[in-house]
């Protein structure tokens, strides 16, 4: 007779992982790795359909975690709102910078990357890797965030734009 085990995520359980944004548990599935059994979480990416098999003992330490909740939603909201830090810095650094906070999976770190980035746009062009970058992270946002709200994406834009650009 197995032990029960326990997870930290269920299947069917909306999570999000770094660098991928917002998927589903489909499953927990069972696998043999160098001669161990070992658990992992099968994770649907809503965005791209990829599907990421994560190690369940492993979870925490890539940073799969839970959507964010309602009253982190109104943090990240204040954090749009606030004044954008100007960055000194040259471009390369600054750019991996972003791009570090970016890859935390962080909503709060990302939306500091889409003020910072969009307040940048409004006074010069974006390099091609900025406005890449102010892409995703606009769209990790917008899926979590409706997500956690149960709202479509779209209500979840045209908020972002009229805190960004005040529309």
């Amino acid at each position: 007779m197995s032990a029960e085990k326990f997870y930290d995520f269920i299947v069917g359980q909306k999570a999000v992982y770094p660098c991928h944004g917002v998927g589903t548990i489909e499953n927990i599935e069972e696998c043999s790795i160098g001669g161990a059994q070992q658990d992992f979480y099968v994770l649907k990416i809503h965005s791209t359909g990829a599907k990421v098999m994560v190690p369940t003992r492993a979870a925490k330490t890539v940073g799969l975690r839970s959507v964010i909740s309602l009253p982190d939603v109104e943090k990240v909201f204040q954090i749009l709102q606030s004044p954008s830090k100007k960055s000194t810095a040259t471009w390369n650094r600054r750019f991996r910078a972003l791009n570090d906070k970016l890859n935390t999976g962080d909503l709060v770190e990302i939306a500091e990357v889409l003020r910072d980035l969009s307040s940048l746009s409004s006074d010069k062009e974006l390099s091609f890797g900025e406005k890449k970058m102010l892409e995703r992270a606009r769209n990790m946002l917008v899926s979590e965030i409706s997500v956690a709200r149960g709202e479509e994406k779209s209500v979840i834009e045209h908020e972002l734009n009229h805190i960004l650009f005040a529309i």
